[in-house]
């Protein structure tokens, strides 16, 4: 059976940092697309960020362009979202994706949550 199990939310104050992990786990992950989707309370759930199964190529949201950088380790397993430069707007539940590239995500994580206050 398939897991993603993700970590490293909480809460940061605006400007400040947090790095967000994914460990999967059930199957060989190493042809797979990793990424991470959120949901703020009364929004739709958006992308944000993914990674081939290589890790030489990246997408991310216009929102977050410059500010987070997705990466997974050589084991494939494990993939990471950096945030820096965080801001409100980037408060929600954070949820992390696997699935063969091109056939979309149907992996889904349980989420963690980000608060981005002061």
């Amino acid at each position: 059976q398939v897991q993603l199990v993700e970590s490293g939310g909480g809460l940061v104050q605006p400007g400040g940092s947090l790095r967000l992990s994914c460990e999967a786990s059930g199957r060989t992950f190493s042809n797979y697309a990793m990424g991470w989707f959120r949901q703020a309370p009364g929004k739709e759930r958006e992308f944000v960020s993914d990674i081939n199964w290589s890790g030489r190529t990246t997408a991310y949201a216009d929102s977050v362009k410059g500010r987070f950088t997705i990466s997974r380790t050589k084991a494939k397993n494990t993939a990471y979202l950096q945030m820096n430069s965080l801001k409100p707007e980037d408060t929600a539940v954070y949820y992390c994706v696997a699935g063969e590239t091109g056939k979309g995500y149907p992996y889904w994580g349980q989420g963690t949550q980000v608060t981005v206050s002061s």
